[in-house]
């Protein structure tokens, strides 16, 4: 594994983390990272010799490492900027987690990380199918 690339790749999701904070819409969030997982996947495909789906999930796993983090640090700003985005969330979870907004982050960002895992993992895959190495 090149964790080296996997780290370099994350530091969109930092970049991103820091950028939803208060900067970016979340309406309009979505487009970044179809920009970011495109970005990503075709950097895998080439720079990657095998293993395009793990080194994708890898990177996206990394990403929520980060955006738990710093969503979680700077919560008031986030949740000043993302009241529906807070509100769908507390709302998939149990009363007892959801009055507990920083906690219930914590718990949400792992599961938002393996989703977006497998989407970064497959979009990985299908750059490598179609990207030809030098």
């Amino acid at each position: 594994m090149n964790w080296k690339i996997i780290f370099q790749l994350s530091i969109f999701g930092l970049i991103m983390a820091f950028a939803t904070v208060s900067l970016i819409p979340e309406k309009i969030e979505p487009v970044f990272w179809l920009l970011i997982f495109i970005f990503c996947s075709y950097v895998i495909a080439k720079a990657c010799p095998d293993k395009f789906f793990l080194y994708g999930f890898l990177v996206s796993l990394v990403n929520c490492v980060w955006i738990t983090a710093v969503h979680i640090a700077f919560y008031k700003i986030y949740r000043s900027h993302h009241e529906d985005m807070v509100s769908k969330i507390t709302k998939m979870l149990p009363a007892s987690l959801a009055m507990h907004a920083r906690l219930s982050m914590a718990v949400v960002g792992p599961v938002f990380g393996i989703a977006f895992g497998i989407i970064l993992g497959l979009f990985s895959v299908i750059a490598s199918l179609i990207v030809k190495k030098k």
